[in-house]
């Protein structure tokens, strides 16, 4: 799974690497340590641009008749999302990136678990493949998103069995695009990424606590 995750780049940084035409953010600020119920910056492809703006994590199924079952959708597992109620609909026509530069998974230690950094390209920028939704409460919208999930590749396996899907910077612009709706060729998107472009480290457990938000949570163990 993926349970939290941060994005420290600046905007500009953003901009350039996603090639974003659209901003609707009005106050962008670095995060150390985004959890779920939280507003995450995501792009999604409207009138052939992409548009940066920020989606409450946590799906909420435009069916849905109670707000609370976002707490039990952050995650979705891609191998069964095209067959999941909750998901199958966002799969066809409402994907969305994530944008992180680096995620947090819990490994056991004996009798501990160890909060690890997971990044790409030594901490690169990069997109995990994410669904949305919009809800209705009443006359009020609520904007809601999952992050797919997959198999853990090699690396991830010594941490935790599944991973966020992150996709591949010349697959991003097809995730995107509405008009693909074959499930097939989604599938083949939703996998795990290469273990030798990626890296793990250890960090405090500082980041335990979603109330901390601050650069300890990034920092490995050995410079705190």
């Amino acid at each position: 799974m993926c349970g939290r995750f941060s994005l420290t780049a600046e905007l500009d940084a953003l901009i350039e690497r996603f090639q974003i035409d659209q901003i609707t953010i009005d106050d962008y600020s670095v995060r150390y340590n985004i959890a779920p119920s939280q507003q995450v910056p995501t792009i999604i492809r409207a009138n052939d641009e992409n548009r940066l703006g920020t989606l409450r994590w946590g799906l909420i199924p435009f069916w849905a008749k109670d707000a609370s079952i976002a707490n039990k959708l952050i995650n979705a597992r891609s191998e069964t999302a095209a067959e999941k109620a909750s998901f199958k609909h966002a799969l066809k026509k409402r994907r969305c990136i994530i944008l992180s530069d680096g995620f947090y998974e819990w490994k056991k230690d004996k009798d501990r678990k160890v909060p690890m950094r997971i990044q790409v390209n030594k901490g690169e920028p990069f997109a995990m493949a994410g669904l949305w939704e919009q809800w209705k409460e009443g006359e009020k919208s609520i904007y809601t998103c999952t992050i797919l999930t997959t198999e853990a590749n090699d690396m991830m396996k010594e941490i935790h069995n599944r991973m966020p899907v992150i996709l591949p910077k010349e697959q991003e612009h097809d995730w995107l695009d509405p008009s693909i709706e074959d499930f097939n060729i989604l599938k083949d998107m939703m996998v795990s990424y290469p273990s030798d472009k990626m890296n793990a480290y250890e960090v405090s457990t500082h980041v335990n606590s979603p109330k901390n938000e601050d650069e300890t949570c990034v920092l490995p163990i050995e410079e705190i």
